[in-house]
């Protein structure tokens, strides 16, 4: 049984590991919720107001992270080591072990006919041309939001006439 402290920190990091993945039930694993319990804890969180006020503000503070940018920065910069390490196990691990493994950049897993398994991972290069994509995109709106702002003909000083 948590205390309240401690109880309180997991929430709080709830909701900082919810802004980014927008994953429930993940975020409450990461904030060391039991994952047996994970999505129940994650309804309880969401239920609460305090909850959704603080998902809102740090969205906000992390506007330019919305889901497909985080996923996207999660294939170009995740870790792969959780892969690596279910590559290189002598043995298949048990359920509880390999539902705790961080498995995002893996696109695909399969067993080989030599008794070997071959796990493919996403192509980092490619979510990091998709980002720079995106951050252009973005950056040529506000160009062009700017050019329509410059072009609209400005009020004259002392004109009223659009109060």
């Amino acid at each position: 049984m948590q205390d309240k402290n401690q109880l309180a920190a997991m929430r709080n990091a709830f909701c900082c590991y919810y802004a980014v993945l927008g994953n429930a039930a993940e975020a409450a694993v990461k904030a060391g919720f039991d994952r047996k319990n994970a999505l129940a804890e994650a309804v309880e969180c969401l239920s609460s107001a305090a909850c959704r006020k603080k998902i809102a503000k740090l969205r906000s503070v992390l506007s330019d992270t919305d889901n497909v940018t985080a996923g996207l920065e999660r294939l170009a910069f995740g870790s792969c080591s959780d892969a690596v390490y279910l590559v290189f196990a002598d043995e298949l691990p048990p359920p509880e072990i390999i539902s705790g493994l961080d498995l995002f950049n893996v696109s695909e897993i399969k067993r080989v006919k030599g008794g070997g398994v071959e796990v493919k991972l996403f192509d980092r290069l490619k979510a990091l041309e998709k980002l720079f994509e995106l951050e252009n995109a973005f950056a040529d709106r506000d160009k062009a939001a700017d050019l329509i702002s410059a072009l609209a003909p400005q009020p004259e000083e002392g004109d009223l006439s659009e109060d």
